[in-house]
């Protein structure tokens, strides 16, 4: 097994338990035992807990913000689908919400690498909303009603708070727009 072979095989592992069980419960010893790596090629691939990760939320925003981006391309309305596809993320039987805010939950404001991932890809999430309007400020608020509607889904799984989350979005575009008045 070669590095980049145990470094797959950790980041498999570390997704899948930090994911379900979160960063703290699971200590590096189980990561090399679930993912059959030596501990001694795990520690030279990830030095450290925090190395790990870092890497698994690196690798999960890459597969999350390219997946949701790949759903808004060429959608007919593209904040729609934002929406559409978090009903579908929030169904999955494994969903427990967003992997970074549960991190930081736990972890708080260190360790500042990880730190640094979660608010990457909190930015990654705000500049793609903003792609899809022309208002900073409408970004804004879709980004707040995406990042609510995950927190609402991480308690109640199931596609509705996605939909009242679209529902509300149709709003304040229509309102951007100038459809509605207040």
């Amino acid at each position: 097994m070669d590095d980049e072979e145990a470094r797959t095989r950790l980041l498999d592992a570390a997704e899948a338990l930090f994911y379900a069980e979160g960063v703290q419960a699971v200590g590096m010893d189980r990561i090399r035992a679930e993912s059959g790596v030596p501990l001694k090629r795990l520690y030279r691939v990830f030095p450290a807990k925090e190395a790990l990760v870092a890497a698994y939320l690196e690798r999960r925003d890459a597969r999350w913000i390219g997946s949701l981006r790949e759903a808004v391309t060429g959608a007919p309305e593209p904040v729609a689908a934002v929406f559409d596809w978090l009903a579908r993320w929030f169904s999955e039987p494994d969903f427990r919400g967003c992997a970074f805010l549960n991190t930081y939950g736990e972890l708080g404001a260190g360790p500042a690498a990880v730190l640094d991932v979660v608010r990457r890809h909190k930015a990654e999430l705000r500049s793609l909303l903003g792609t899809l309007t022309d208002s900073p400020t409408l970004a804004d608020q879709l980004l707040i009603l995406a990042e609510g509607a995950t927190a609402v889904a991480a308690l109640t799984p199931g596609p509705e708070p996605a939909l009242r989350a679209r529902e509300a979005a149709a709003v304040l575009l229509a309102q951007a727009r100038g459809a509605v008045t207040t």
